[in-house]
């Protein structure tokens, strides 16, 4: 995957070189409800984006994503709308010189972004009609290729059973497993977001309910993600530690977790020359600081809140009452444990009580050897590319087991 936040270092075609598919991410959802079709603009021009890879990669327009999810439940209620999707998808594809569509419609049947307030009960029909807009999509496209993006956690699965995968299969060309975020803010305890055990899970309820191997991803996360452990607990353990209440009864995000990527602005020191923002971006990435006494939160925003202030505050681009997540990110890399029962590696910062889990270069070579190459999958691919822009050692591991396990390389996005 390659999407629009994170463009400021990309690889050269030596760390590209292999890869056969590029997703371009997001083309939201609702553009394609109407008639005529709402204008879809790229967020890099497709010409310069296919100057970064091999000449026979292939670029695709990835529609959807976390948290968007209204247009597909619009988009695949009935035949007429259905029919209208998948037209407004294709004629899109055409105009600006697409090779393949994504469908990053996590979440069919519910547990996304909203279900707190659209609950799952309203959602039950999409579990139907998910498999009939794949069809109608792919009809709409012909011969291009139509991948579909899916969770990795079994209790976000309500889309896919054995009868529904059956009638998925026959429309998509490609199943990306999203074998990360295996954690997350629901959960009360800590466990890894990514892990061997936990991938290989995943795997396997996909391969029981009916996917063929050869449709299925493995999917890498180029990003660590971090938790808040309760007070007064030490966690000496990766897995089964009490954490602060993660997620909100709104279902809103509380500001005790997060993620930090492996980006070269988080482990550069803080510029000199820092200009006070004109806007409201700031930090790592940026030559601007916040005005005032106002904090830079971990995405990159200046405010006065819990959630700019607190954990995950960029203390170098404006005021800061928290810890830096990026100095207990470096403190977690320096000295990370491994759970040889479950594959992962993690670290518990007892100066900041936070809780880290991530892929290390060394753990993804362990997912071919223990998933990819004895589960004989088609490929594997990852969120997202200019995020392991520090060293590109993720991408440059992935690179290499590639080609290892087939000679020339299969499905890597």
């Amino acid at each position: 995957m390659y999407c629009r936040w994170h463009t400021a270092v990309l690889p050269n075609r030596t760390l590209t070189k292999g890869i056969t598919h590029v997703i371009t991410a997001f083309a939201n959802s609702n553009l394609f409800t109407t008639d005529p079709p709402g204008e879809y603009v790229p967020f890099m021009n497709l010409t310069a984006i296919r100057a970064m890879f091999d000449p026979y990669t292939r670029v695709c327009m990835a529609v959807g994503g976390w948290g968007e999810t209204e247009g597909f439940g619009k988009g695949a209620a009935t035949e007429e709308s259905r029919k209208l999707f998948a037209k407004n998808v294709a004629l899109t594809v055409k105009r600006l010189g697409y090779d393949c569509v994504d469908i990053d419609w996590e979440y069919p049947g519910g547990n996304g972004a909203d279900y707190k307030t659209n609950p799952n009960s309203n959602k039950t029909s999409e579990i139907e009609t998910y498999p009939l807009l794949l069809a109608e999509i792919k009809k709409a496209i012909k011969c291009k290729e139509l991948s579909i993006a899916v969770p990795g956690l079994q209790r976000d699965m309500m889309g896919y059973t054995k009868e529904t995968v059956q009638q998925i299969n026959k429309a998509v060309d490609f199943v990306n497993v999203m074998t990360y975020d295996l954690m997350n803010r629901r959960d009360s305890v800590t466990t890894h977001h990514t892990s061997v055990a936990g991938s290989l899970t995943s795997i396997k309820t996909y391969l029981a309910l009916g996917f063929p191997a050869k449709k299925l991803n493995l999917g890498f996360a180029f990003y660590a993600k971090w938790f808040l452990t309760a007070e007064g607990k030490t966690c000496d353990t990766p897995t089964g530690c009490p954490t602060e209440v993660l997620e909100a009864e709104d279902g809103t995000d509380t500001g005790k977790s997060g993620a930090v990527t492996f980006e070269a602005s988080n482990f550069a020191p803080v510029p000199v020359d820092l200009t006070e923002s004109p806007g409201e971006t700031c930090g790592g990435g940026t030559w601007y600081k916040c005005p005032g006494t106002l904090c830079c939160g971990q995405y990159g925003f200046c405010g006065n809140t819990t959630a700019h202030c607190g954990l995950g505050c960029q203390s170098g681009y404006g005021t800061c009452t928290g810890p830096s997540t990026t100095d207990s990110l470096k403190r977690a890399l320096a000295s990370s444990r491994y759970d040889k029962t479950n594959g992962a590696d993690w670290f518990w910062d007892n100066t900041t009580s936070m809780f880290w889990s991530f892929d290390t270069p060394t753990g993804i070579a362990e997912k071919f050897e223990q998933i990819v190459d004895p589960e004989n999958l088609g490929g594997v691919f990852a969120w997202s590319l200019g995020e392991d822009s520090f060293d590109w050692g993720r991408l440059k591991t992935m690179q290499k087991a590639v080609s290892i396990l087939h000679g020339v390389p299969q499905n890597k996005h």
